[in-house]
């Protein structure tokens, strides 16, 4: 396991107040990127996603480099759904969309499987589509979510925006 702390970039550091995350980078089973280059990914993509949203504080987020059959597992469990996901979000705390940080924001797990096959399937570097996830993820922590077409759309575009931070293309066109 491997412990980072990251403060988010931003455009305009004025723009936005300090965010300080202390992460838990955790690979606990599947073929992934080596741990180093892990972290490196997830402390950009939370960087972008902090910075996107402005979200300003001191938390925690613990991400988990699993396999698909523990998401399965995970997703069964929590979300009666017993099929392997990408990724799935576990807060910590509720707490308000925009509102101040909790001392720990939870927990997000993706499930290797799912996707490298996905990152196949669409024709764009794993690295890229691990970023992705680790924002969506980050998201639904943060409060966002796309159970609707208008919150689906204002997630996407946050992804979007935040992943064009890293020059990243957009995963949705």
């Amino acid at each position: 396991m491997l412990k980072t702390k990251i403060a988010p970039m931003a455009q305009n550091p004025e723009s936005c107040g300090e965010a300080l995350v202390d992460i838990d980078v955790f690979v606990e089973a599947g073929v992934w990127p080596a741990e180093a280059e892990l972290t490196r990914l997830v402390d950009r993509a939370v960087a972008a996603a902090f910075a996107q949203t402005g979200t300003s504080g001191a938390s925690e987020l613990s991400i988990v480099f699993s396999d698909d059959a523990h998401i399965q597992a995970l997703n069964a469990e929590w979300r009666g759904k017993d099929k392997p996901t990408n990724v799935l979000s576990f807060p910590a705390f509720s707490f308000p969309k925009g509102g101040p940080l909790p001392p720990m924001l939870g927990d997000i797990v993706l499930a290797s499987e799912t996707v490298a096959r996905e990152a196949a399937l669409e024709d764009k570097p794993i690295v890229n589509h691990i970023t992705h996830l680790v924002i969506h993820g980050l998201l639904h922590l943060l409060g966002h979510d796309h159970e609707t077409d208008a919150e689906a759309e204002e997630m996407e575009a946050m992804e979007r925006a935040a992943l064009a931070r890293l020059a990243i293309p957009d995963p949705y066109a």
